[in-house]
């Protein structure tokens, strides 16, 4: 690619990402600034300046310091985000069996804390929006709620048709959002332009002091205006790390420093103006066109965290933390466009409860916060694993970036912590339950892989069996899909007891999830033979954790390696399997009967690695752990 080719690339990306990754930190100023004084400051110059400049130095040390610059060097292949992240850890303990139980408990931390995000952000985004109503004019009041429901419906129910038509609609929208917020912060900011002063960290520390104690309460409303930095990491590999850096520094931080600052110059001339600042910073005429605009931006800001939500539960299933889901491809074109349906209704169903419980984006405050601060906390100490460990930065600069951002982060979550009986209680909830729900499967399957290791039959051992008591060859190739890595896997010799039979083919497929984002098709074939009769094949598919297992595609790079199989002559064996337990099973009651409602309720192998219907045969098998 020549130089002018890749500047194009990287403004085409760039543009791109200002439309998907700020869509969350870039609608912030609708709601932040007013929860901020509501937490309790009073609007006199002095609280303001202070206001502004913990919002300022928020934004510059989280987001710009932590995330732009050193979170997104810890890129995994490309890839961003928490389960990236994870992976990324995971290869400094792999001969430490209690330090890689440590980082993958972590890491489900942070990643289940994104699903308690996922649920307000939409809520408490188009919410603040559509409550505009109230300050066009009074008697629209009550059209809050039923517009509210209207606009996350549709966006709800759109996902299954896909986004890729309306995504191109994105980045032009949200330029203009971020270049209205710019030009109604500059036209505020020019009649008060002492606010300016608050860049000063003087003014930050000087309002802490003042208040004491009551500083947590306002840190928890502060951490509103930097709710999806997380996005900027996580879509690091559909973007890239030059572009999101182009658009933050020299687009979006600006624009929300503008706004940001213009609302707090409109508060000094006008402290009444606290109950809706944002849309008071216009002029009357521009309320409908602003409203219009704010509900659009919110939507794309809630459609990023709903696609961020299908790509985390699909990377989690890939890497065996999560059951399988029915996964529906929404593009041609684009590999990560996708539609998890049990998660759709899940989110849309728990986004509905929010709004209809809480009512008011001022209520929604007190719930949002611990979800994003619990994640920036996991991402933090994975992110020292990694740079301590991979990238061998010395001891004592490993220890400074970790006792720095740490203390930020806990900081901000000990300051949220203050709202958990006023809504945070619910993000917690949530997340509480995923988690139990991922280490359940977790445990659940290391048992099955005790499990079947106890009972392994090598081939080597199956051909002597077969030589001493011969059985029928049938033509044809039979595939046996096998979840562990060794020996003769309990279906096949379930069909050899029953059918007495052997195809001339017989393959065994194990599909290996790599901690990588993708493996390349030249190395994701690992063929052996086994035996002197030729029978007997395993085949080892490797993919990494974003990649989308496709039987059919393996097959065909099956016959690269030597191995030709007729997709319309063979057979797929695949175990219908019924779990019982033992009495002395190392699960508690309570566990062992929900790893069954997970185990017998996942999607289908069948259905999930593409395997032609009218190709399978189904064994029943009993399992016992």
């Amino acid at each position: 690619m020549s130089a002018d080719q890749n500047q194009s690339s990287i403004k085409t990306l760039t543009l791109s990402a200002i439309g998907v990754v700020f869509g969350d930190i870039g609608t912030s100023p609708l709601y932040a600034v007013k929860e901020v004084f509501h937490a309790g400051l009073t609007t006199d110059t002095g609280h303001i300046l202070g206001a502004l400049s913990l919002i300022f130095w928020s934004l510059t040390l989280v987001v710009t310091t932590k995330y732009a610059i050193f979170i997104m060097r810890a890129d995994n292949k490309g890839e961003g985000g928490i389960m990236a992240l994870l992976a990324l850890a995971l290869q400094t303990a792999k001969d430490n069996p209690r330090k890689f139980q440590y980082i993958v408990t972590t890491g489900l931390i942070g990643a289940v804390l994104f699903y308690g995000d996922a649920i307000i952000t939409p809520a408490i985004s188009v919410l603040s929006a559509v409550e505009g109503l109230q300050i066009i004019t009074p008697q629209l009041e009550h059209y809050v709620l039923p517009v509210t429901f209207s606009v996350l419906g549709a966006l709800f129910m759109i996902q299954a048709r896909g986004t890729e038509a309306v995504g191109k609609l994105f980045a032009p929208i949200m330029c203009v959002w971020f270049v209205v917020l710019a030009v109604m912060g500059v036209i505020n900011i020019v009649q008060q332009p002492e606010v300016l002063q608050a860049v000063n960290p003087y003014y930050a520390f000087s309002l802490l002091h003042e208040l004491g104690w009551q500083g947590y309460l306002i840190m928890g409303s502060v951490v509103l205006v930097i709710t999806g930095a997380e996005a900027l990491y996580a879509d690091m590999g559909h973007f890239g790390l030059k572009p999101i850096r182009f658009a933050w520094f020299g687009f979006v931080f600006p624009a929300l420093l503008l706004n940001y600052f213009g609302q707090g110059a409109l508060l000094i001339g006008h402290p009444e103006t606290i109950e809706n600042p944002f849309y008071l910073m216009a002029p009357t005429w521009a309320l409908y066109p602003l409203l219009l605009l704010s509900t659009l931006a919110t939507v794309i800001a809630s459609q990023a965290v709903i696609s961020g939500a299908f790509s985390l539960t699909r990377q989690a299933i890939q890497l065996g933390y999560s059951p399988r889901m029915n996964i529906r491809h929404t593009s041609g074109d684009e590999m990560g466009q996708i539609y998890i349906p049990a998660v759709n209704w899940l989110l849309m169903t728990s986004v509905f409860i929010l709004v209809a419980g809480f009512k008011s984006s001022t209520a929604l405050a007190s719930a949002y916060g611990l979800a994003v601060t619990g994640t920036m906390i996991t991402t933090t100490i994975l992110a020292f694993i990694v740079i301590s460990e991979l990238w061998h930065w010395n001891r004592f600069t490993s220890i400074n970036f970790l006792s720095f951002f740490l203390a930020l982060d806990i900081l901000y979550f000990l300051a949220n912590s203050m709202k958990i009986t006023e809504g945070g209680w619910l993000p917690i909830t949530v997340g509480g339950v995923l988690f139990v729900l991922m280490t359940t499967w977790i445990k659940g399957r290391k048992l099955l892989a005790r499990n079947m290791d106890e009972k392994r039959l090598m081939f080597e051992e199956l051909e002597q069996q077969i030589q001493t008591h011969p059985l029928e060859t049938v033509p044809g190739t039979a595939i046996y899909l096998a979840k562990n890595l060794h020996g003769v896997p309990q279906v096949l010799l379930h069909n050899l007891e029953h059918n007495h039979v052997l195809h001339e083919q017989m393959v065994v497929m194990t599909i290996v999830t790599k901690n990588l984002p993708t493996v390349e098709e030249s190395q994701r074939i690992k063929l052996r033979v086994f035996g002197e009769t030729g029978k007997f094949f395993r085949v080892k598919l490797y993919f990494g954790f974003q990649d989308e297992p496709d039987m059919r595609r393996a097959l065909q790079l099956c016959a690269k390696e030597g191995l030709v199989i007729d997709q319309k002559t063979a057979s797929f064996f695949v175990a219908s399997e019924k779990l019982s337990f033992r009495r002395h099973c190392p699960m508690p009651q309570w566990q062992r009967a929900l790893f069954r409602f997970l185990y017998h309720n996942a999607s289908s192998p069948t259905e999930y690695f593409k395997i032609p219907v009218d190709r399978v045969v189904e064994l029943g098998m009993r399992i016992l752990l």
